[in-house]
C-alpha cells in the first residue's frame, strides 16, 4: 500500500499544490472492499472522500465517469492513480 499512497500523494501535490497525509489515504483505502466497487453509492462516497481530502471539487460528469470506469475495471493498485488524475484533471 505504501507505493500506491506515495503515487497518490505525489499526484495530488503535483496537480493541486496541496499535501495529503499518507495515513488519510490509507484510512480511506482500508475501507474499500469488493462490495464498494459494486455499489454506485459507495463509490460516490469514496470519490467524495478523496475529493474533500484533496480540496478539489468533482463535477457530476466526472463523478459519473469515475463510477463507470471503476465499475468496469475494479479499483486496484494499477488504476488508483489514474482515478486521482481524472479527479484532479477535471473540476
Amino acid at each position: 500500500m505504501s507505493n500506491i499512497s506515495k503515487d497518490v500523494l505525489n499526484t495530488v501535490k503535483r496537480r493541486t499544490g496541496k499535501t495529503i497525509n499518507q495515513k488519510d489515504i490509507q484510512d480511506v483505502a482500508s475501507g474499500v472492499s469488493p462490495s464498494t466497487i459494486k455499489s454506485e453509492q459507495q463509490l460516490r462516497n469514496l470519490i467524495k472522500q478523496v475529493s474533500k481530502m484533496a480540496g478539489v471539487p468533482v463535477s457530476d460528469a466526472t463523478m459519473k465517469e469515475l463510477v463507470s470506469a471503476i465499475k468496469k475495471s475494479g479499483l486496484n493498485a494499477s488504476n488508483m492513480e489514474s482515478m486521482i488524475n481524472t479527479m484532479l484533471g477535471k473540476k
